[in-house]
């Protein structure tokens, strides 16, 4: 079903927010935004919002299964806008947003539905769950220019850490920045306050609960990476988005002829290389 807006949305479409989990997603261009919508259709969502431009095609089998809502996904702080007004509008249900060439994995998403994660993860009373932006990009900047290739996809296989989060009070409990892959390799054409590859991506909407533009929430808890008596379960978003922007930006994109170093690895597109890697866990969950 289509919205011409989002106003239009929060008056007529609210029954996509009936009962979760739900999946938003923003269509900043228009690269791989079907492969998006069904990648994150098969991990078993209750629904699927596409927010982006009047200008987007999608197969019609795929546009039956989803709600999408015109929407200018380059205007000022769009994400916090529209996430939070969904919060807004249906509290107590789990949400989870990313960006068109964005996937998400989780541990053994290969054979269980982001609802049972997500009733497990209830019963541990967490109500927000870190994922982690693991940036993927083309091994062949030539055979592809936008730094996007599904089938040639690469990521950095180390080069990851975290530095502890401080506020004005001393450092925060249980919250920590992480940095890694393009953004970290390529600092000197990232502004800093986007450096981090830690999103607070899955969470439990409620009232008063509000999405900040740095992509952590107004409650402090649903920033932390796990409960105070053992660890929780992670998950990751396989991201071309930065390498996109490195590409695309005129202040980097003639700097970089390819992204791969001697620490790329392809890509498998499966949980398992992530949890080696190291780049999510599955806590207590087996």
């Amino acid at each position: 079903m289509r919205f011409d807006s989002l106003e239009i949305f929060l008056k007529s479409g609210t029954d996509a927010l009936a009962k979760g989990p739900v999946a938003i997603i923003f269509a900043e261009d228009l690269i791989e935004v079907d492969t998006s919508v069904r990648h994150h259709l098969s991990l078993g969502f209750k629904s699927l919002i596409l927010f982006g431009p009047e200008t987007m095609t999608l197969p019609p089998a795929v546009e039956l299964k989803i709600h999408r809502v015109t929407y200018d996904t380059r205007a000022p702080n769009m994400l916090t806008n529209a996430v939070n007004a969904l919060i807004k509008a249906a509290p107590d249900i789990w949400m989870y947003y990313c960006y068109n060439a964005e996937y998400l994995f989780y541990p053994f998403c290969e054979n269980r539905t982001i609802g049972d994660m997500l009733t497990f993860h209830t019963e541990e009373r967490r109500f927000g769950m870190l994922t982690y932006v693991v940036d993927l990009y083309a091994g062949d900047l030539d055979e592809a220019p936008n730094a996007v290739s599904l089938e040639d996809a690469h990521l950095d296989k180390s080069g990851y850490y975290a530095l502890g989060r401080s506020s004005t009070d001393g450092p925060k409990e249980r919250q920590l920045d992480f940095f890694g892959g393009l953004r970290w390799r390529f600092e000197e054409h990232m502004p800093a306050a986007r450096r981090r590859i830690d999103r607070i991506a899955i969470f439990k909407s409620q009232i008063g609960l509000e999405l900040r533009e740095d992509h952590t929430f107004n409650m402090e808890e649903y920033n932390t990476f796990s409960c105070p008596w053992h660890h929780n379960i992670t998950a990751a978003i396989g991201s071309f988005r930065t390498a996109k922007a490195l590409k695309a930006n005129a202040g980097s994109a003639f700097d970089i002829h390819t992204f791969r170093w001697h620490n790329s690895v392809e890509f498998e597109w499966h949980s398992q290389q992530l949890l080696d890697l190291g780049l999510m866990e599955p806590g207590q969950w087996f």
